[in-house]
């Protein structure tokens, strides 16, 4: 069943909403023009991954003869990080950046008509959080 979420408009970029829905709670991410939403449970402990911060991925920059430059922000990923113990996770993905096999759950997600929907198995109606 599709639950309608909000107006991509009321979504910040880079943003997201918290929602709950039949009692499972679902962050909703904006990046641009593409929208993501995942069980807001991180792989890790179950802590709100969701509600983490939201911070471009962080490189250490090498120099030629091996030796740290400092630290550069990714232009092109960003993380949504999990507020309990630091997990990082790709928003567009889902996947740790270096696990490949630590992701959270994807939950099936559409704009239409300037409105995200998700899609979930049963629900009657999504409550903000």
């Amino acid at each position: 069943m599709d639950v309608r979420v909000c107006e991509v408009a009321a979504l910040d970029d880079p943003g997201r909403k918290v929602v709950e829905i039949e009692g499972q709670q679902i962050g909703v991410f904006r990046l641009g023009e593409e929208v993501f939403a995942y069980e807001n449970r991180c792989p890790h402990l179950d802590g709100p991954v969701c509600q983490g911060k939201m911070l471009p991925l962080a490189l250490e920059a090498v120099a030629s003869d091996g030796t740290s430059s400092g630290r550069v922000f990714s232009k092109t990923q960003m993380n949504i990080i999990c507020p309990w113990h630091g997990f990082e996770f790709d928003i567009r993905t889902g996947v740790h950046p270096t696990d490949k096999r630590v992701r959270l759950r994807r939950i099936p997600v559409r704009v239409k008509d300037g409105a995200v929907y998700v899609t979930i198995a049963r629900a009657t109606h999504a409550n903000q959080r």
